[in-house]
């Protein structure tokens, strides 16, 4: 491909176009629908676009915040937060969650969800959820740049302890990711992908 048919820019500069595009070229992205706890009991419940899982042993995930929202206040606290498997079914309540209100309101109240107690952790599941992942946190880090100074960005990493899966996405053994019919975030605002059987496909390892 010849540099005439690329767009290409420096972030520091900007990048030209309607929208950034760096978000949308890293995706679909999972989504970390984050609950935790403030140290004065008040429950909180986010999405988050920057999430992942890390690590197989320990198992370990992480989501990055863009700014100390609650979920970080909250969890710097009590050192302890759930990830919920958000599904098609879910997607107007995990959106619903994601207004910015006060810390001491209930994200599941104002979308219809059902606080769920775990059972390692002190932090409420998504009762709807179909898969949860129980976290007690291992690292909590200040993002910075290439210059050295630091970034309005947080990533906390958290050690799964307990795992909850509806055992109808359990096939023959194995866990049947599309059957679950998560969403993913794309780009933009307020784009979303829906992955679903017939859009997967399987290739042997070359090892």
């Amino acid at each position: 491909m010849n540099a005439s048919d690329l767009h290409s820019y420096q972030p520091k500069d900007g990048h030209g176009l309607k929208h950034d595009p760096f978000n949308a070229i890293i995706g679909p992205r999972p989504i970390g629908w984050i609950s935790s706890r403030d140290a004065n009991g008040h429950v909180n419940l986010a999405p988050y676009s920057f999430f992942n899982a890390f690590s197989y042993v320990p198992p370990i995930i992480g989501f990055s915040s863009t700014s100390r929202k609650d979920s970080i206040h909250n969890i710097e606290s009590t050192r302890e937060f759930v990830w919920n498997l958000v599904t098609r079914d879910l997607a107007t309540h995990m959106n619903a969650t994601a207004a910015h209100v006060a810390p001491e309101v209930d994200e599941f109240t104002i979308a219809g969800l059902t606080a769920v107690p775990s059972t390692l952790v002190d932090v409420p599941r998504v009762g709807e959820a179909r898969v949860a992942f129980e976290c007690k946190v291992t690292q909590i880090l200040q993002l910075e740049g290439a210059d050295g100074h630091k970034s309005n960005s947080w990533i906390t990493f958290g050690e799964v302890v307990a795992v909850h899966i509806d055992k109808t996405l359990i096939v023959d053994g194995v866990y049947q990711t599309a059957l679950a019919g998560p969403i993913l975030r794309a780009g933009r605002r307020g784009d979303y992908f829906h992955i679903k059987q017939e859009n997967m496909f399987e290739m042997n390892r070359p090892d």
